[in-house]
């Protein structure tokens, strides 16, 4: 069995009918942080080898996510 990690964050802006874009000016403006664009999209499209804790906290904040679950799940192949 093989299991990764997936970072639903594709879902959860299209489910909002939100752009990359607009979540970083959310963030900005919710909490006063710059992300870069590029990172956004590393998530977005599943790119990142490792997480980022603080920018998935960052996220998280400005979409009022309080559920990892929402966020993270896990794609099991066997």
């Amino acid at each position: 069995m093989e299991i990764s990690v997936r970072v639903r964050l594709d879902e959860i802006l299209k489910e909002r009918s939100m752009t990359q874009k607009e979540l970083v000016e959310l963030i900005k403006e919710k909490l006063d942080k710059d992300v870069r664009t590029a990172s956004i999209s590393e998530l977005y499209n599943n790119q990142r080898k490792s997480l980022n804790k603080e920018l998935i906290e960052t996220i998280a904040s400005a979409l009022e996510i309080t559920n990892i679950d929402e966020f993270i799940t896990f794609d099991i192949k066997k």
